[in-house]
């Protein structure tokens, strides 16, 4: 009986992280830093386990720089519908995008 309890325990898991991916709600926006540089900060995904793979992914396909660090990412430059479509492409809903 217990090893159905961990088959229903590990499917429930896969449950709720497509649940969480559709109910995570993620602010695309443009900063100015240092130098009046422009850069792209990605907040909303901080409760994701794979937060720092999306984040080196980001840098990699955009060839820009770029960190994860308090909750966010950020990349050097205006990314914003870049990371969008990216985001999108990683099976995110639209709706749950906010750019600003």
């Amino acid at each position: 009986m217990s090893e159905d309890n961990n088959t229903n325990s590990f499917s429930i898991d896969e449950i709720v992280r497509e649940l969480d991916r559709e109910k995570t709600n993620v602010i695309i926006s443009k900063e100015i830093k240092r130098f009046n540089k422009p850069t792209t900060v990605v907040r909303g995904l901080e409760e994701r386990n794979d937060v720092q793979l999306i984040a080196r992914e980001l840098k990699k396909n955009l060839g820009t720089g770029g960190t994860y660090k308090n909750g966010q990412i950020i990349l050097q430059d205006d990314h914003r519908e870049s990371v969008k479509n990216f985001l999108i492409a990683r099976g995110f809903k639209q709706g749950s995008i906010d750019l600003r």
